[in-house]
């Protein structure tokens, strides 16, 4: 039995995956080592794919009680929750036997079991130890503990709880305003719990531009969801059977109530078990310290996913993966690069961002022009009765590079990629206003503020 490895990779979800993937590709003799006993990662077991099925269910019941604007009948809507489930979780079995079938492919040793370290070069595995020249630390993220102490008391659902729950409670309460909060906040809404969302920050998807977020929070109130942003949590309690959260909403003291709460207040770094402090490993306030190489502070221990930071999204993940297993097998080093960093809510509407947000370029002292076109003003949106949210554009006011893009609307999520792919190139406006769009078409609403920005930087020069 092998005990010898140059990369040994702990966690097999998409950054473990190509992690291991690019090592033994690079000729290194890789070891991934998983948990179990489900096998897949966060993003296929509990997270990207699992939530998005369920959604899908949301958004189907939303457009059916719109039929009658369609010149459709539609009658005896009701959701099924366990049915919904069970959809989901025909899906999820499909992807996680995929990616296991991928882990065990051969080209490169496969163990399950929770690994620890014993030495800076050495993990147990079981009854096993190990020894590898470098180790990639994948094993993804847990939710969050809550910061209220006496809601730990009253009991509370996850992100991960929400996935296996059959039943519909008649009345939520959402603590959070990131995007687990808020998908799942209007995911329930749809199928019919009163749902009350709170969040801390003055506005919800706190990391958006206070524009692209107040879109949400309108579509929000409009079907019928309570919001509070700006807000501090005091504490938890139960009252007559039901769970009681009390607030300060703006300074004031507010109670909501409802039959369950939902505690999506971030994810934390998955690493307690790892026994970090034998192998040398700095952890602050449970997190590593990363440079852009991917490596901790134990230069031969890199990290990479969710446990990593600092963006917890799958193809960043799998990047930073890439990134750590050829820093791990050569000695001319990789970067991450982040300039086309992107990120997709998937609310109805969706919000979609590339590359820097206006908050960001302020506060980052970048100069920047910005144009934004509505989707209340465009043919196809018009048409489909998608008219919520606009389309906005970045550009560096003196050449015209596209230095970041956002689009709260229908199909943003997929809309984004135009933006991305001419970030990607170092495109500008003036490649965007120039490029043929065919009518009618979601995508021909990115001109728009393309040949805004074109004419301004052409008047300014």
């Amino acid at each position: 039995m092998k005990s010898q490895y140059d990369v040994i990779v702990i966690g097999g979800g998409s950054a473990g995956y190509a992690a291991a993937r690019t090592a033994a590709g690079n000729g290194a003799q890789t070891a991934v080592v998983e948990s179990g006993p489900a096998i897949g990662g966060l993003c296929i077991l509990r997270g990207c794919m699992p939530t998005k099925a369920i959604l899908r269910s949301a958004e189907v019941m939303a457009l059916m009680r719109r039929a009658k604007e369609f010149g459709l009948r539609a009658s005896n809507l009701k959701a099924h929750l366990g049915e919904i489930q069970r959809r989901k979780d025909r899906m999820i079995k499909e992807f996680a036997d995929y990616r296991e079938g991928q882990l065990r492919n051969g080209k490169f040793d496969f163990i399950v079991g929770k690994a620890r370290f014993l030495d800076p070069h050495t993990i147990a595995v079981g009854n096993r130890k190990l020894r590898a020249k470098s180790f990639i630390i994948t094993t993804g993220s847990v939710p969050a503990l809550s910061p209220v102490p006496s809601l730990e008391e009253v009991g509370y659902w996850t992100s991960d709880d929400v996935l296996k729950q059959t039943h519909l409670p008649k009345s939520l309460i959402v603590l959070g305003g990131g995007p687990v909060a808020v998908e799942f906040a209007q995911f329930f809404q749809r199928l019919g719990t009163r749902v009350t969302l709170v969040q801390r920050s003055p506005h919800i998807l706190r990391d958006s531009d206070e524009d692209m977020a107040g879109v949400i929070e309108k579509r929000f109130r409009k079907e019928g969801m309570r919001v509070f942003t700006d807000t501090k949590l005091v504490c938890a309690h139960r009252e007559k059977g039901r769970m009681a959260i009390e607030f300060l909403h703006k300074g004031k003291p507010r109670t909501v109530r409802a039959e369950r709460v939902l505690q999506a207040l971030g994810r934390v770094p998955n690493i307690r078990s790892l026994d970090l402090e034998r192998a040398g490993v700095k952890v602050e306030n449970g997190h590593f310290r990363i440079n852009n190489r991917q490596q901790t502070n134990v230069p031969h221990i890199h990290a990479a996913g969710d446990v990593s930071g600092p963006y917890e999204i799958v193809h960043i993940a799998i990047q930073q993966g890439e990134v750590a297993a050829h820093n791990a097998t050569h000695r001319q080093k990789r970067t991450m690069d982040y300039r086309t960093k992107a990120g997709v809510v998937f609310t109805d509407p969706q919000v979609a961002s590339v590359g820097l947000s206006e908050k960001e370029a302020r506060e980052s002292g970048v100069q920047y022009l910005v144009a934004k076109y509505p989707f209340n003003d465009h043919g196809k949106s018009i048409v489909m009765g998608e008219t919520d949210g606009f389309v906005k554009v970045l550009a560096n006011p003196k050449s015209g590079e596209i230095i970041g893009g956002h689009i709260v609307g229908p199909e943003a999520g997929d809309l984004i990629h135009e933006l991305i792919a001419i970030m990607h190139l170092r495109g500008s406006v003036f490649d965007l206003a120039t490029m043929p769009h065919y009518h009618p078409t979601l995508a021909e609403i990115l001109t728009y503020p393309a040949e805004e920005l074109a004419d301004k930087i052409h008047t300014c020069r």
